[in-house]
């Protein structure tokens, strides 16, 4: 990473959000939070020693693309600079095909595995990459679902329903879900 890592917190329709930086690249983006603590913990987490600060216009040009996301605007994020910092090589590949994933264009786990020829049983690694992006939205996790059109876990604050949130923002029919029986 270039230079010491910087945050800042944005509102968004969806709550508090946070983006990460260092020099030009983003390096973390926190979703929407209910609060402003929430999402300083998250991001503080993620960047340790970061500080507060105020964005250059590349960072801020991409604040603004979150914003209008969330707004409801259709809004790739291909061109955001990254840096990813050291990631196994199979994240990095998870991550480099994901982030091509266009706005309402969803896959699964397992697809994404035989995509990156890994077989499908690799879908649990697929699942544990997406678990620890570090920049969802930016590599949109959300649009990864379950076998059968389910949402599938989501370590974003707000859980699955924050990845049913984003889904409905881009237009995503999503399945039911699946209720167990009450006898």
């Amino acid at each position: 990473m270039a230079g010491p890592s910087q945050y800042q917190l944005f509102e968004t329709a969806a709550g508090i959000a946070a983006i990460g930086w260092a020099g030009a690249a983003v390096t973390a983006l926190r979703l929407p939070a209910p609060t402003a603590s929430e999402t300083i913990r998250s991001i503080e987490r993620r960047l340790p020693d970061a500080v507060r600060a105020e964005p250059s216009t590349g960072i801020a040009a991409v604040i603004d693309a979150a914003i209008r996301y969330f707004d409801g605007e259709r809004i790739e994020f291909l061109n955001a600079p990254l840096d990813l910092g050291d990631q196994p090589p199979f994240f990095a590949q998870v991550y480099a095909f994901v982030r091509k994933l266009g706005w309402g264009e969803t896959t699964t786990y397992g697809a994404v595995a035989r995509a990156l020829d890994a077989g499908p049983e690799h879908a649990r690694a697929v699942g544990q990459a997406m678990a620890t992006n570090p920049v969802p939205l930016i590599i949109p996790c959300h649009r990864v679902l379950a076998a059968g059109g389910q949402i599938g876990g989501f370590s974003a604050p707000g859980g699955s329903s924050s990845k049913a949130l984003m889904l409905t923002l881009e237009g995503v029919p999503l399945a039911p879900v699946q209720q167990g029986f009450d006898f």
